[in-house]
């Protein structure tokens, strides 16, 4: 347990740690900070503040899993879909802040990047894993469902509303990275009961979120973007098609799907109400 739970998050939280400053200085360097258009008082506070953050996260636990890679070969198909989504993001946060394009990525444009990225993940999963769809119902006991073929629309459904759900959830310093130390920690006990060959993956995220949040705490110095917020959201789909658990997003991940049911009802109010 020492070597699959303890040592990844100290080498992971030891790698972030490490990059942090550096990262934070050659954003500044570079002019990528965050623009605020709120009249909050309070939100006007961040702006000048680096974003795209998320590159420490990703590095750290990259860097951490490719340790383990070799022995722990189950873990590739998480790295895939954390990657892809961290690269999706960072493509849409380059674009905002150092081409200065206001919306970053087309909403078509993402969504067809993150059905590429999901498609990867599922292409893995059927010709290198033997992983079968099933999933555990929680609270049943141990019960699980096989909806069979169904499984494979519901895997896109689940994994792009998951990324978009973390994505959404990215806002108030540190809320994003404390929220998902909880749901990898969750993932590192599930780990332990159901597949042991996927704790390492759990637990680099978490040192990786743990090293960040060392930086993201109020006051942020550094905040992720979409770099980081679409990587935990693929990580999170990821372990939980690994370990059978896609049930269980709306339980452990409740702040996501709360956020994502509270911008519904901000943005259809203000169409209601034309603009108030």
């Amino acid at each position: 347990m020492a070597v699959t739970v303890f040592l990844p998050i100290l080498i992971a939280f030891l790698i972030g740690l490490f990059l942090g400053p550096f990262v934070i200085a050659m954003l500044r360097r570079g002019r990528v900070d965050q623009t605020e258009r709120e009249f909050l008082e309070s939100h006007q506070k961040k702006t000048g503040t680096p974003t795209m953050g998320g590159i420490i996260i990703l590095c750290a636990f990259l860097l951490c899993c490719l340790v383990y890679l070799r022995f722990f070969p189950e873990i590739m198909p998480v790295m895939i879909l954390t990657v892809g989504f961290g690269l999706i993001g960072f493509l849409d946060d380059y674009l905002k802040v150092v081409l200065r394009r206001s919306d970053g990525l087309f909403a078509w444009q993402k969504m067809l990047l993150q059905i590429v990225v999901t498609s990867a993940f599922l292409f893995y999963l059927l010709y290198a894993t033997d992983l079968e769809f099933w999933m555990l119902i929680p609270f049943s006991g141990g019960r699980v469902l096989d909806i069979g073929m169904l499984a494979i629309p519901l895997l896109y459904f689940v994994v792009i509303g998951t990324v978009n759900g973390t994505n959404f959830t990215d806002g108030l310093d540190g809320l994003a990275t404390t929220v998902t130390v909880i749901v990898s920690g969750f993932f590192i006990l599930a780990a332990q009961v159901l597949d042991a060959q996927m704790t390492p993956a759990a637990a680099a995220m978490c040192g990786s979120l743990l090293a960040f949040l060392c930086f993201n705490c109020y006051p942020a110095k550094i905040f992720m973007g979409d770099t980081g917020s679409l990587a935990l959201g693929g990580f999170v789909a990821g372990m939980a098609y690994m370990l059978h658990l896609p049930l269980f997003i709306p339980v452990v991940g409740f702040i996501y799907m709360i956020e994502v049911i509270s911008v519904i009802m901000q943005v259809g109010y203000f169409k209601l109400t034309h603009g108030k």
